[in-house]
């Protein structure tokens, strides 16, 4: 039977540009393009570990239909022609570690903001679609954390929500480098709405509030830089596995929501089969419902760790520790990220399905599994030279 789109129109296959493939993101994406789709996926990155998987052997059922070309896009002539001959071009490079916003903030504007800029240029120019993966960061601060500590306001939504349409953009002092990384991905999202009123550029942008899954970025040295601070929840992760204190910075007071990778991929696979639905808007991918503090995250996460590992807990299993010892000078961050869902409802008709506890369960499995599989094969290869 021939997939249809929301509307009841039939699926014509396409050829997908995907910048960033080989990363968490682009590895579950191109998963499930593979698994579901008649899509080919010409897949960019100048690693492939995460989708290796789906490149080899020659007798999976895809076989010729994701191409892996290693490529930096910062110095590649291969760019614009690869745009040219995929109907859709997806671009997921980017630098997005915190630590990096202060200590590299310098990389991370060009990461975020220069080096976007050709695929943007190549899109427009080539009448080829995007969908440009952007980042909830550019809400920056809330309305709700300049008001009194006690206003009964910070308990309305209309002061902490976040909406695509009307919400606005607060950063934090330019001595503040943290908001590198935020105005960067804002300054890219403003051009490409400016190619799309200008210049009739096709394009949707995606901005993702914590997606969290198996193969998520990072255990240092295993599947990640050796040296470096990944995201809270893979900080976590790490410290659990290496029993060792969860670090709360600032007393862990910060309050996020988390969404499960594989409901996220559901609909960005909406996004690319339905552009007459997704061209020209901007979406928040996240998960309302499940929203902790990171002191709450860090309390769910020590127990379900019990629970997959059959270890017992630290005596003590967190610490406080401030934001500048941890981050260095130049940290700031917003108190609330909360996506305001009504958009993508109403366009893609697109709902998470996954809780916190459920999301937290499977991706510790993977990673406590992961850790297992990398220790076991350092002791043998130790064992061996010795």
């Amino acid at each position: 039977m021939a997939r249809v789109d929301l509307d009841g129109n039939p699926i014509r296959p396409l050829t997908i540009c995907m910048i960033g493939a080989g990363g968490f993101i682009g590895s579950h994406l191109c998963e499930k393009l593979m698994s579901e789709t008649p899509h080919k996926v010409l897949a960019l990155d100048v690693y492939n570990d995460k989708i290796r998987h789906l490149l080899d052997p020659e007798d999976l059922p895809w076989n010729g239909r994701i191409q892996f070309h290693r490529i930096n896009i910062k110095h590649d002539s291969r760019l614009e022609g690869l745009i040219k001959m995929s109907d859709l071009t997806i671009n997921l490079a980017a630098i997005c570690t915190p630590a990096d916003y202060n200590t590299r903030p310098l990389d991370t504007i060009y990461s975020n903001f220069i080096d976007a800029l050709p695929v943007v240029k190549y899109c427009s120019e080539n009448n080829k679609r995007l969908i440009h993966f952007s980042t909830c960061e550019v809400y920056g601060k809330t309305i709700g954390c300049f008001l009194p500590k006690d206003s009964p306001l910070r308990q309305d939504p209309d002061y902490y929500v976040l909406k695509e349409d009307s919400s606005p953009c607060i950063f934090g002092p330019i001595e503040k480098q943290r908001w590198s990384y935020a105005c960067a991905k804002q300054l890219i999202e403003r051009l490409i709405y400016a190619e799309g009123a200008e210049n009739g550029l096709e394009f949707t942008i995606v901005r993702p509030f914590n997606w969290i899954g198996p193969r998520m970025d990072f255990i240092p040295g295993i599947d990640g830089p050796s040296e470096g601070v990944p995201r809270v929840l893979a900080c976590f992760s790490n410290a659990l596995l290496r029993r060792e204190q969860l670090k709360l910075v600032d007393g862990g007071q910060s309050q996020r929501t988390f969404v499960y990778i594989k409901d996220a991929i559901e609909a960005v696979l909406l996004m690319i089969e339905n552009p007459t639905r997704a061209n020209g808007h901007i979406f928040n991918v996240g998960n309302p419902n499940n929203e902790v503090t990171v002191r709450q995250l860090a309390e769910m996460m020590t127990e379900i760790y019990v629970k997959v590992s059959g270890e017992p807990a630290l005596e003590v299993p967190t610490v406080d520790i401030s934001s500048k010892e941890f981050y260095g000078e130049g940290y700031d961050d917003s108190d609330k990220r909360i996506p305001d869902m009504t958009i993508i409802n109403k366009q893609l008709g697109w709902n998470p399905k996954t809780s916190l506890w459920d999301l937290l369960d499977s991706t510790l499995t993977y990673q406590h599994k992961t850790y297992a599989e990398a220790i076991k094969k350092t002791m043998t290869k130790a064992f061996a030279s010795s």
